[in-house]
């Protein structure tokens, strides 16, 4: 995905979550070496690091690798200690297919 496409489908995303009762706390948290966490927002007292995808003809979900899941799992234990925090998250996706929209939670690593 273009950065620009990507941008455009992450602002979709934010929408999506502010429409939904989610606080948006960062978008595009960069952990050097380890990845980036396209949304960080809160719900209910938990953290939810979103990963955004978007495909026309495939389903983007497989691009949500067990290596991408191990580079976010990092990337999220780098910002809970970075930010001192010792809460419950869940670690969810956004995935636009066709212009629709899948919103998964807690995705397991």
């Amino acid at each position: 995905m273009s950065k620009k496409k990507g941008n455009i489908y992450e602002l979709k995303a934010v929408d999506f979550l502010k429409n939904n009762g989610f606080e948006i706390i960062e978008r595009n948290f960069y952990a050097k070496k380890m990845g980036e966490i396209d949304i960080i927002a809160k719900k209910n007292n938990i953290f939810h690091f979103i990963e955004v995808k978007s495909g026309q003809n495939f389903d983007a979900i497989y691009n949500i690798t067990p290596q991408k899941l191990n580079k976010l799992k990092k990337s999220i234990d780098y910002y809970l200690q970075k930010n001192n925090l010792d809460v419950y998250f869940s670690l969810d996706a956004i995935i636009f297919k066709n212009e629709k929209i899948e919103f998964l939670q807690n995705l397991t690593f």
